[in-house]
């Protein structure tokens, strides 16, 4: 197949542990072709969506840091999007304007025959933090406001919180609140720009101290193993952005319930790989822009994350 990544800088790209990657190299293993750009080199031209993209070898390998850069890249080409096999939209948060602007163009590609993963409506139509109210029986009390009486009274009710921005990443803007109600005026000021934006608030489950689960979902299937993400420090945050120590281990019973409550639904709307997060036996995100974590659990326990994602890559695009 001809596979077309849409992603951030390649030049960027931590290859030990980049997810992005993993997936590039098994697909070069199995004789696909990889070709390359970012957002903005999309373009629509009153016909069909194309791109300026690159077509790309890789050269060097995770065990191999000493040959940078990791790829080589031949001279761009305009190429119409229906002419590739598959499109992966893999480009990172934030899920800004410009991010919807190119699930808008890819959806335009669609319709003139591109065949994209994960399907842009989707990623459009689900919020990462929003997404959990679909399922109210594996969530914490939550309430999403921009109303600052309301937090104070979830506060009140609740008394150790957790407050955050809907539309952050990697842990980013994201508020313990305890009993004491140390700050919790400043916190919501800030975090709702003085009601102008929604917040999220959640009732704080203890078991963030075992980690903030990361499972996978790849064609609607769980991998076995999640990547537990223990916050370090006296952090209460476990992302690995934030420093959070990524720990391999099976799935719980509740884990798999609710990855296969999840999968088909979410499958069935164009999601190929999903990116859910949970805290003890609570669903916290559904991420579905660019999930991470294949290279540690490939690592920490051998499973081949990257080959169950181009086994569902193939069967999906062929």
């Amino acid at each position: 197949m001809d596979i077309l990544f849409i992603a951030d800088p390649l030049d960027r790209f931590k290859i030990y542990k980049d997810t992005t990657y993993a997936m590039m190299a098994e697909a070069a293993r199995r004789g696909h072709a990889l070709y390359a750009c970012e957002p903005q080199h999309l373009a629509w031209t009153g016909g069909a969506v194309e791109a300026n993209v690159r077509r790309i070898t890789i050269v060097g390998d995770e065990a191999d840091s000493a040959r940078w850069p990791w790829f080589q890249a031949a001279g761009q080409e305009n190429r119409s999007l229906a002419q590739f096999d598959a499109v992966l939209m893999r480009k990172d948060p934030p899920f800004d304007l410009e991010y919807v602007n190119a699930t808008w163009l890819l959806e335009m590609a669609e319709r003139g025959g591109a065949r994209v993963f994960n399907k842009p409506q989707a990623i459009r139509d689900h919020s990462e933090k929003l997404a959990i109210a679909e399922w109210p029986q594996y969530v914490a009390p939550t309430l999403v406001t921009r109303d600052s009486a309301r937090l104070r009274a979830f506060h009140a009710e609740h008394g150790d919180v957790i407050l955050k921005p809907l539309d952050g990443m990697g842990g980013m803007g994201v508020f313990r609140v305890k009993a004491d109600g140390m700050n919790l005026g400043s916190i919501i000021e800030m975090l709702s720009e003085d009601g102008a934006r929604m917040v999220m608030a959640q009732k704080f489950i203890p078991q963030i101290s075992e980690g903030d689960k990361r499972i996978l979902l790849i064609g609607g299937e769980p991998v076995p193993y999640s990547l537990a993400r223990i916050p370090q420090g006296g952090e209460v945050r476990g992302n690995l952005a934030a420093g959070g120590l990524g720990r391999a281990q099976p799935l719980s019973a509740r884990d798999r319930e609710i990855a296969e409550t999840l999968g088909p639904v979410l499958k069935a709307r164009g999601l190929l790989l999903v990116g859910l997060d949970a805290i003890g036996d609570y669903l916290t995100e559904v991420n579905v822009t660019s999930p991470t974590c294949f290279r540690e659990i490939m690592d920490q326990t051998g499973f081949d994350v990257a080959g169950m994602f181009i086994d569902a890559l193939e069967r999906a695009a062929g």
